[in-house]
């Protein structure tokens, strides 16, 4: 298990994104960068876990994020993810394994403004989105493996709070995942980066 330090002391950045949508329930916070706590980790009795290189891409208006975990595990049909974006976020980060599905998106601009509104920190998709111009503006972290103008099924629900596992990581409801251009690691305790 990881033993984190906690440097309160040391305050997140506010996050500054030009011409996104700003909510005034949101207040965006950055965290240290992912290469930052893997040098602080990597002695760590657990290893961080990395997800793989090149896997998924930034799409959000905010590219550095993070959060707790909340999972879903749906295939070509989204109904669990509306519902779940449709609840209060409190700053956790949405994980969603859509089986890598390269035939519709799973997520789209209207799906990302509610996510925004209702206070999540980020989406991660393992799968395709959509409106991604549209969802470039919106102040929140989006990742996911790529595009598809074709909008996903309504047929079946899917499954939360389960472990899902995509880019060579388990993602687990409740462990911490922090986001970046350089891309995501994940924790079972919230990390933070002492203050030198």
């Amino acid at each position: 298990m990881l033993t984190s330090t906690l440097h309160r002391s040391t305050p997140f950045r506010r996050c500054s994104v030009p011409g996104a949508l700003m909510s005034k329930q949101i207040i965006n916070l950055i965290p240290p960068a992912t290469a930052d706590l893997c040098d602080e980790y990597v002695t760590s009795p657990s290893r961080l876990a990395v997800a793989e290189p090149g896997y998924l891409k930034d799409y959000g208006g905010v590219k550095s994020f993070f959060g707790p975990i909340e999972t879903i595990k749906c295939f070509e049909s989204n109904p669990l993810v509306r519902q779940t974006l449709g609840e209060p976020g409190e700053g956790r980060v949405l994980v969603v394994d859509g089986g890598g599905s390269k035939r519709v998106a799973i997520l789209g601009d209207e799906l990302t403004k509610m996510a925004q509104k209702n206070n999540w920190s980020g989406i991660v998709v393992n799968g395709c989105i959509r409106d991604s111009k549209i969802i470039g503006t919106i102040s929140i972290g989006v990742k996911a493996w790529g595009t598809h103008p074709l909008k996903s099924a309504k047929t079946h629900m899917g499954e939360r709070g389960r472990d899902v596992t995509f880019a060579g990581v388990e993602f687990v409801p409740g462990h911490y995942l922090y986001a970046d251009e350089d891309g995501i690691i994940v924790s079972e305790s919230d990390l933070t980066v002492s203050s030198k």
